[in-house]
């Protein structure tokens, strides 16, 4: 492998043969020997050499270079066999170390990265290897340029894992374990959205009850203000019709009104006892409509008692004298029937 890969780079970069003057392209460095001795190194663009006795003996490319990291085997903290590849990126810093410095700089930095990423690999699990992949690049950059960069002049920057292979049955356990985290997640977001659509359930009852509960409040309060309002007005209107009736009874014949009113009542009553039920409680004196009428007008002209001659006097505002009650007196007198005469003496007569 060794040998292939020294033809390779000699095929690749061929130095140049001396004819007096030589071109050097941009971005690369041509180291010149004279006499065998390390002379000096070209700059892009003409350079006059002494034939003969200058000699281009390196070429150094100074551009950045994609290193092909060959395929290799890795053993994982956790005993697990990998084979794994990657992309290494350098670059020559300093072409008088590269030249000098070692032999083939390609070949060394390509050994250097697989040996230095054994050696990171068997620091970390599996599971480690594919969650820090990033971490593991960046370690195996700082080892790289740690042994390369000072006595090389070749700094490394940055190494890419291509890819990673892992046994048929690690793979396949693997699998297993990604679904059984992909159950667990769906059973857990199943859980969980049954939770919240419970909780959202709950919620819209609780609303429900709340919103049932103050319509429910509001109609009692709105039946309780009707209620009141028509009772208002029952007694307002009762009050008015009250009013009216004691104007009635206050005119003259308002007794006998009232007295027909209750006659008529007292009929229409007794029309509709049978109609509601078959068991009907009557007075003893039923059929004696007059007698009724007369108890109930009683009752009227008692609740109704005109007040006594003493308690007007004492009400009015007027006072009456003496001689009013005298000729009140007289003309009741002159009103009675004639007294006969008795026989007697004259001092029995009246006067």
């Amino acid at each position: 492998v060794n040998s292939q890969h020294r033809q390779q780079q000699k095929k690749r970069y061929k130095t140049p043969i001396n004819i007096g003057f030589v071109f050097v392209p941009q971005q690369e460095a041509w180291v010149v020997e004279r006499m065998g001795k390390f002379n000096s190194i070209l700059k892009p663009g003409l350079n006059l050499l002494i034939p003969l006795l200058d000699q281009v003996k390196y070429v150094q490319v100074l551009k950045e270079q994609a290193i092909k990291i060959p395929e290799q085997s890795a053993v994982t903290k956790d005993n697990v066999n990998l084979h794994i590849d990657g992309i290494l990126y350098v670059r020559v810093d300093d072409p008088y170390k590269a030249s000098y410095g070692i032999e083939d700089p390609e070949y060394a930095v390509t050994q250097l990265a697989q040996t230095t990423m054994r050696s990171e690999i068997g620091k970390l699990t599996l599971d480690g290897i594919f969650r820090e992949r990033e971490i593991l690049n960046v370690n195996i950059v700082k080892a790289i340029n740690l042994a390369s960069e000072e006595p090389w002049g070749i700094s490394c920057l940055r190494y890419e894992i291509r890819d990673i292979q892992v046994p048929t049955r690690v793979q396949e356990a693997m699998q297993m374990q990604v679904e059984a985290e992909r159950r667990k997640r769906a059973s857990i977001l199943e859980s969980e959205g049954q939770k919240e659509s419970a909780i959202n359930v709950a919620m819209g009852n609780r609303e429900a009850q709340i919103l049932a509960s103050e319509s429910e409040k509001i109609e009692r309060i709105n039946e309780a203000e009707g209620e009141a309002k028509a009772i208002l007005a029952k007694a307002q209107a009762k009050a008015a019709a009250i009013e009216k009736i004691a104007e009635a009874l206050s005119l003259q014949n308002g007794s006998h009104a009232a007295g027909l009113t209750v006659a008529e009542q007292y009929v229409n009553a007794f029309s509709n006892l049978a109609k509601e039920s078959n068991t009907v409680l009557l007075p003893s004196n039923t059929g004696d409509v007059t007698s009724m009428v007369t108890q109930a007008m009683t009752i009227y002209s008692k609740l109704n008692k005109t007040p006594t001659t003493e308690s007007m006097i004492k009400e009015s505002d007027t006072d009456i004298s003496y001689q009013d009650i005298e000729n009140s007196d007289l003309r009741n007198f002159e009103n009675t029937d004639s007294i006969p005469e008795q026989e007697g003496d004259d001092d029995t007569r009246p006067r």
